[in-house]
């Protein structure tokens, strides 16, 4: 049995919802100071370089105060704070600090942390905390959404340990896999090999690994920086889930417009597939906007290892792929509205053409009646 400790350290509850289609960060700050009377600020990368890596528009930071989870052990005190980023997406992050707690400890207690904020199934905390949110910021909400689209995560922290470790040490000393996976069995080789691969060291005396929902983060340095990516990471896959939803329930109410529209008399449907192809256009505009300023939450340039934990982060999440089929469903989109742009066009190229004949035809019976 090893004696290694967790001297400090702490874990971190995260919650991420889709509340609005977008929010005026600015207008937020200002209500929330002026209703809650407590502070904000901005969020920005503690010890990069912000020409390396940096927000593309800086979240809003607003403290929740302290909220108690009943573990088995009993009552504990969490910090809760909440993140908003311009695009409609809100943090809720719960904070529990630990101190000299076994490795075996620490792992069962963040097993037990996951179960007392009961990340499957929405509790009424995280309500309570959302509600408080969305009355402090008041109308810096731009359409807001009632929609309960989420993502979670839960990130175990060890600042220091009772002894000193290097990341090579700690892996051979500590068995992360039972708090990665949040399994009280033991897993196979191959399953212990996929949690533990995407690992990561800038010194030699930090460590970061990453799962589907789990991270363990060894900083002794106190720097936050991987767990903001993180959560910026998490932020994306929502946003980007929400817009594949979207665009899922859009597409078979979209071709009943078009078959709608392709009914009845020929001389309404060019208006008819003009007003069609117009909304098509809006959405797609609207929907492209927000997603390129998803894609660019987040903008590393120079920082190589956390663009590895981020580009590591996007993958495990599966950012791309939803962005993928997010892009996929736009150019169905984007052709169908050229089709009815098509579509209006020569109608009312036929249109035009019947009116001229006819025109012509009135010609010659009134020639024809002056004869």
């Amino acid at each position: 049995m090893d004696l290694v400790e967790v001297a400090t350290g702490s874990i971190l509850a995260v919650r991420l919802f889709d509340v609005a289609f977008a929010i005026d960060l600015g207008k937020a700050e200002d209500t929330w100071a002026r209703t809650v009377r407590t502070e904000s600020s901005r969020g920005r990368l503690t010890t990069t370089p912000p020409k390396a890596v940096a927000f593309g528009v800086p979240p809003v930071a607003i403290g929740l105060g302290f909220t108690t989870l009943t573990l088995p052990n009993g009552p504990v005190q969490a910090t809760a704070t909440a993140r908003l980023y311009d695009f409609g997406v809100v943090s809720l992050i719960l904070r529990v600090s630990v101190a000299c707690l076994s490795w075996d400890e620490f792992s069962q207690r963040v097993n037990e942390v996951d179960l007392a904020v009961g990340l499957t199934p929405a509790i009424p905390m995280w309500t309570e905390l959302l509600d408080r949110v969305r009355r402090g910021v008041g109308d810096a909400l731009i359409r807001p959404t009632r929609a309960t689209l989420e993502e979670d995560y839960l990130v175990g922290i060890a600042n220091t340990f009772s002894e000193r470790l290097t990341a090579e040490a700690l892996l051979d000393r500590l068995d992360l896999v039972p708090m990665l996976s949040g399994e009280n069995r033991p897993l196979s080789d191959g399953a212990r090999r996929d949690l533990l691969r995407h690992r990561y060291s800038f010194y030699t005396d930090d460590l970061v690994v990453l799962t589907w929902d789990r991270a363990f983060i060894y900083e002794p340095r106190g720097d936050t920086d991987v767990i903001d990516v993180l959560e910026v990471a998490n932020a994306q896959l929502l946003e980007m889930r929400y817009y594949d939803e979207k665009l899922d329930a859009e597409l078979p109410r979209m071709y009943e417009q078009v078959e709608r529209a392709s009914r009845g008399l020929n001389v309404l449907a060019a208006r008819r597939y003009a007003g069609l192809a117009r909304q098509l256009y809006t959405m797609v505009a609207e929907v492209t906007e927000l997603t390129e300023q998803v894609d660019n939450a987040l903008q590393v340039t120079e920082d190589v290892y956390l663009a590895r934990v981020y580009a590591a982060a996007l993958e495990l999440f599966r950012v791309r792929l939803v962005t993928s089929a997010v892009n996929r469903k736009l150019a169905i989109i984007r052709d169908t509205y050229s089709a009815l742009y098509d579509k209006a066009a020569s109608s009312r190229s036929a249109i035009m053409e019947a009116a001229i004949l006819l025109l012509i035809a009135v010609e010659l019976v009134l020639a024809l009646l002056r004869r």
